[in-house]
């Protein structure tokens, strides 16, 4: 369908508004309003104009990600992954912050670094092989 042109948001259900403003902030996110409408939704917003959309009715203590963490796979997204420019320096600053990174892996020249935020959803960092990178751009 040629009319999409970007992803628009992605939603993501958490138990905490204020748990959640707090880590995403450290991320670089900036909150823009809620909670609004009958969910009910926050939505932040990084200055890269990556959009998330926090649905506020989570009713689970655990913090167990049903995608990820049990033995069976069930469908759905696993996780959102979130482009960086540098690996290296995007990790140290997830370090500083006292964030756990949960995953590294290389492969094709690609570096990618997992963690998970206060609800246990999994966010991807990732610099992509230089061959794409210039394919991106050309």
């Amino acid at each position: 369908m040629k009319e999409i042109t970007r992803i628009n948001h992605v939603g993501l259900r958490v138990k905490n508004l204020d748990v959640t403003r707090s880590f995403y902030e450290k991320l670089g996110f900036l909150f823009l309003v809620g909670p609004v409408g009958p969910e009910p939704v926050a939505i932040m917003e990084h200055p890269s104009g990556i959009n998330i959309n926090f649905i506020l009715n989570a009713n689970t203590n655990s913090n167990e990600n049903i995608l990820m963490d049990t033995p069976e796979k069930h469908t759905g997204y696993t996780h959102i992954a979130l482009e960086v420019s540098n690996s290296i320096s995007a990790a140290k600053q997830i370090n500083d912050l006292g964030i756990v990174i949960t995953e590294k892996v290389e492969y094709g020249g690609a570096k990618l670094f997992f963690i998970r935020d206060p609800d246990g959803n999994v966010i991807e960092f990732n610099q992509p092989a230089k061959e794409h990178a210039k394919k991106s751009l050309s």
